[in-house]
């Protein structure tokens, strides 16, 4: 399995999953040309699209929607406008080779999800835009192979900058959307040895910086004595392509 996330941040979100003969897209927040020139650097086209996924509805995961015509589309109920196909939180579907399982989130959206995304060998979660992690959900997300999840901002670069008071409380509440320690502290419990991959998504242009990012997650890493450097851990991008996992070229 592997993937391309294209696009991670409040300005558009786009990721690209394969497994074998088997390609989905999460979230459409991006432009017809962003996600053909995803799809290119994975040598895959618009065609090539068995299905796609939506986590909510926010325009920077569903503003590109009308790009995938004749694309079968899959969303909690009142994610998306017009004919789609409706998922059942913790129900599984298959999609040829792999199975996705949308979870529960918490966000200020209609029925936030995030995504399990198996084969029969490998574990892609795929975890953004959420205040807190649910139980219900972690129970499901343990051990994976690869962990795709939310690390927005730094706190005190939250407080410092010129957002009012009511958006920064609202980035900070169980709606809003996960700082750098807590989503460290989530990856600690969640991962064991045979994760291959974290990659820190929707970071804040404006409230977060990847190095800063890193140094955090480092300190939470080592006060639960969990070796850092064993795992591969990189950030996402918003102008630029993550490209992931057991990679084909």
């Amino acid at each position: 399995m592997y993937f391309n996330i294209i696009a991670s941040g409040s300005k558009g979100n786009a990721t690209l999953i394969k497994e074998k003969n088997t390609l989905i897209l999460i979230d459409m927040g991006v432009s017809l040309t962003t996600l053909t020139q995803g799809l290119k650097k994975i040598n895959q086209t618009l065609d090539d699209i068995d299905a796609c996924f939506f986590t909510h509805d926010h325009s920077d995961h569903i503003k590109g929607v009308q790009y995938l015509k004749n694309k079968k589309l899959y969303a909690l109920k009142g994610t998306l406008k017009g004919i789609y196909h409706e998922l059942k939180l913790n129900t599984p579907i298959q999609i040829k080779d792999i199975t996705i399982t949308p979870v529960l989130t918490s966000h200020d959206a209609i029925n936030p999800c995030g995504f399990i995304v198996e084969s029969l060998q490998e574990k892609l979660v795929y975890i953004t835009d959420t205040g807190y992690i649910p139980e219900s959900t972690l129970n499901l997300i343990k051990h994976p192979t690869y962990l795709i999840i939310e690390s927005n901002h730094d706190v005190s670069m939250l407080m410092k900058s010129n957002r009012s008071m009511d958006l920064k409380r609202r980035i900070l509440s169980d709606l809003g959307h996960l700082c750098n320690e807590d989503a460290a502290i989530y990856a600690c419990n969640i991962i064991n040895e045979q994760c291959k991959q974290i990659v820190l998504a929707h970071l804040s242009e404006e409230c977060n910086q990847p190095q800063v990012a890193i140094k955090s997650w480092k300190t939470i890493f080592d006060y639960y004595h969990i070796d850092f450097d064993k795992f591969n851990i990189v950030t996402a991008w918003q102008y630029q392509s993550t490209i992931g996992g057991q990679y084909e070229n």
